[in-house]
């Protein structure tokens, strides 16, 4: 599995694949605040560390665990930020549905000074000994922040923000930047709610 696709797993345990498409949207799948503050998998800076290294950082260049430096200080200023996601990016999205627990907004003056504030040092390439492009180490939590604003920033700012997509499932409130070269997603996952989807009309259609 590609870095930056995340395997779900749903209360009832059925397991799905998900691609964000971004690195600013895959935050939010590692928690949030209440009520979504029960799928948190950032509790130590050890967590932080593990996580991000099966993020979209690493599908350019894959890095490891301890090729992270982050304190708890720095978890927590990551959590701000990715609280701060899950306010913003569906406000974004054309057509939304309302998250529980969650006051959805347009962007402030605030909210664009913090992202711009944000924004600055990313994840630095370097060649190794044998001539071969790596991730410039340790890569900080200050780096992990400057990337993900950044992400967000060119996608709101170049005319892409119509490509963030929440998916239509009716119960499912997972949000992608669409990749996809027709600019059609619709779900999260077809092994999820696409396919309940494809259930659902063609038990319709055999009922009529």
């Amino acid at each position: 599995m590609k870095p930056g696709a995340r395997r779900l797993r749903t209360r009832d345990g059925v397991t799905h694949t998900f691609d964000p498409g971004s690195f600013a949207l895959e935050l939010i799948l590692s928690g949030g605040p209440p009520p979504w503050d029960r799928y948190e998998q950032l509790e130590t800076p050890d967590d932080a560390a593990a996580w991000l290294a099966e993020s979209y950082l690493a599908a350019e260049l894959p890095f490891a665990a301890e090729d992270v430096r982050i304190s708890k200080a720095e978890l927590a200023r990551l959590k701000e930020f990715r609280t701060m996601l899950w306010h913003v990016v569906p406000g974004l999205i054309a057509d939304a549905k309302e998250v529980p627990g969650i006051a959805a907004r347009q962007l402030t003056s605030a909210d664009r000074e913090y992202l711009n504030a944000t924004v600055g040092e990313t994840p630095r390439p370097e060649l190794d000994e044998n001539g071969a492009i790596r991730w410039q180490t340790p890569i900080t939590t200050r780096q992990v922040l400057g990337a993900a604003a950044q992400d967000l920033v060119e996608i709101i700012g170049s005319g892409r923000v119509s490509r963030l997509r929440m998916c239509e499932g009716g119960n499912c409130a997972l949000m992608f930047y669409d990749t996809s070269r027709p600019g059609n997603r619709r779900w999260c996952s077809m092994q999820r709610c696409g396919n309940r989807h494809k259930v659902g009309n063609y038990r319709t259609r055999h009922t009529d």
